[in-house]
Parts: structure tokens; sequence; C-alpha cells
């Protein structure tokens, strides 16, 4: 385990790192990056859309994982890790289908509709969102940690379906431009090295939130346990 030294350390290294990214990276998205010839600047959500979809991603696949521990070790670190991951997660898959009714408003001539991305990226929403209030309303910790486990396990299926949703379904979505149905030369060079910029800079922004947010549930359930022997020893 990491001291509270260190881990402030890790903390202010990635928060001033994910900064000086996204200075670089507004400026190569406003600046520096084409404008499209049928979007025209709305495309420019695109390098926010697509990098905070792959973080959710991310952060559901470690709540997988981080489930999978804590059912096998029964480790609270590791329900901590998971918890942390999955509120950031959330807080990313919003914002993905944010900017991409945003960003598909011109070209779909419409803010919603049920093609086979949105509706799977909307289910994946509503799973961890699901994840969230099981912990809040479980009775104790114990059993929030265990029922959240069963979530965060079995509602990482929804993932790769999200992702391979324009390939097994007829879909008005763009297909895929990273990752292993992305098109040769879909994008311009220029713009997918801004694309992989905006990724490592949500990645860093990513890993600060997680690291911050699981430093804070720590702190959550050492106040708890403090409350906890306080109780115990007023009786």
């Amino acid at each position: 385990m990491l001291g509270n030294g260190v881990r402030q350390n890790i903390t202010g290294y990635l928060v001033v790192l994910s900064g000086l990214f996204m200075l670089a990276d507004l400026y190569l998205i406003f600046v520096v990056a084409p404008t499209d010839a049928v979007l025209g600047h709305v495309q420019r959500v695109f390098y926010f859309h697509v990098p905070i979809a792959i973080m959710s991603f991310l952060a559901f696949f470690l709540v997988f994982l981080a489930s999978i521990a804590y059912v096998v070790r029964r480790d609270g670190k590791w329900d901590r890790l998971a918890h942390s991951c999955a509120e950031v997660g959330v807080v990313f898959v919003t914002v993905a289908l944010l900017t991409g009714i945003i960003w598909g408003r011109p070209l779909w001539n419409t803010w919603w509709t049920w093609e086979p991305r949105l509706t799977t990226t909307l289910i994946l929403w509503l799973i961890y969102v699901s994840y969230l209030m099981i912990r809040s309303y479980a009775s104790n910790q114990q059993q929030a940690a265990r029922y959240s486990a069963v979530v965060g396990i079995v509602g990482f299926v929804d993932v790769p379906i999200v992702y391979y949703s324009v390939v097994w379904w007829r879909s008005i979505h763009p297909s895929p431009v990273v990752g292993p149905f992305a098109q040769a030369n879909a994008l311009e060079p220029v713009m997918l090295w801004i694309l992989l910029f905006s990724m490592v800079t949500f990645l860093f922004l990513f890993a600060y939130l997680v690291a911050e947010r699981t430093a804070l549930r720590n702190s959550e359930d050492r106040l708890r346990g403090i409350r906890l022997v306080a109780r115990r020893a007023g009786r």
C-alpha cells in the first residue's frame, strides 16, 4: 500500500499533467485540427467524445477486475477501487452520451435515435447507475460490496456489446476509428494524432479522478471505523 505522502505526490503530479495536457489538447483541437467539410466546427466534439467513451470502457473494465478480486479475496481495497472507478465511469459515460448527441445532431437531424450504439450505451449507463444505487441503499457495507461486485462483473458484458454494436447490427453510427474494427485511413494523419493526444490527456484526467476518489473513499472508511469504535465504547 502507498503511504499518504506518496499518494499525495502522485495525485499532485497527475493533476498538473492533466492540466498541462488539457491546455495543449484544447489548442490542438480548436486551432490545429482541420475543420470538417460536412459537419463544420461541431466535428471537433469528436476529439472529446471518443476519448471520453474509451475512458468509460476502461473504468468499467477496472470495476470488473476489482470486483472479481473482491469476490475472491474479500479485501476492502478492491471494493474501494471498484466503487471509485464506477463513480468516475458513470461521469465519463454520461459525458460520452451528451457529446455524442451534440455530435450526431447535425448529421442525423435529431437529438436521439434508437440505433444500436446509442441504445447499448444508454443501457450501460443504466447498469452502472444501478451499481451506485445498490451501494447507496444496501443495509451495510458488506452487503453493498457483495451485491455491487456481482453487478460490476455481470454488467461489464455490455461494454464489448457497445463497441461491437456498429459491427453486429446495421447502424447509422460511424464505424470505429480506433480498435480492431477501425477502418484504414478513416482519419487524416493530423486528425488521428490529435485524437491519440486527446486519449492520453483524458487518461491522465481519468487516473487523477480515480486516485482522488479512492483516497476520499479510504478517508470515509476510516471515519466510519472511528465512529463504530466510538459507538461501541459509549455503550
